[in-house]
């Protein structure tokens, strides 16, 4: 019997998780069945459970990579001196995860948003997932937290506020406008970039 290669593993991995993202955004976790990922993704039970054994696995398979590419694309930032200003770097990095880059298990600007508040409820009430976003979180404002110290160090911002206080700030403004794009619609990215460059220009410039 040949041997199955570790491209189509990944690749087949990959189909299951696209389709179970696009049954969540559209129904949410709790009106979406296994069987209703094995119709989505268009494969046999046998070769779902292959990869994951619940839906709760592939709920906490989708979170991981999501907060996986956050993190990713903003220590990616870190290594450029001087780092790119927030308002460009919390616009760059939401056009990146929006647009589903990174090889992300969903499809289209609607669907994290609307992923992203499903699994904030579930937190609430299950216990892995929710040991899941607080190892996620932490990770993602680990790397946040170099930004705002590169910022810090390069006398782009005021260093007398503690960083991590910083990067919790601007985690929340990313998390407020996916909030905005699942409830109220989306909007351009660009609206957040020019939302955080005014709070900037605060002082900046005299009334008169």
């Amino acid at each position: 019997m040949a041997r199955v290669s570790q491209e189509h593993l990944d690749a087949r991995r990959r189909q299951i998780l696209n389709g179970a993202a696009r049954c969540f955004a559209r129904n949410g976790f709790h009106a979406t069945s296994m069987q209703d990922v094995l119709r989505e993704a268009d494969l046999s039970a046998g070769a779902v459970y292959r990869y994951f054994r619940s839906k709760e696995e592939i709920i906490e398979a989708i979170v991981a990579e999501v907060l996986d590419a956050m993190r990713s694309a903003f220590e990616s930032a870190v290594s450029q001196t001087p780092p790119p200003t927030p308002d460009q770097l919390v616009a760059n990095v939401m056009a990146q995860v929006l647009s589903g880059g990174h090889g992300l298990p969903y499809e289209g600007r609607e669907s994290l948003p609307r992923l992203m508040i499903q699994v904030w409820t579930e937190a609430l009430r299950n216990d892995r997932l929710s040991a899941a976003m607080r190892e996620g979180y932490a990770s993602v404002r680990g790397a946040w937290t170099e930004v705002v110290t590169a910022y810090q160090t390069a006398g782009m911002m005021r260093d007398d506020i503690p960083a991590d206080h910083v990067a919790r700030t601007m985690i929340a403004l990313a998390q407020g406008f996916a909030a905005q794009q699942a409830v109220f619609g989306t909007a351009p990215v660009a609206v957040l970039q020019d939302g955080v460059r005014g709070l900037m220009s605060m002082g900046t410039q005299k009334a008169g």
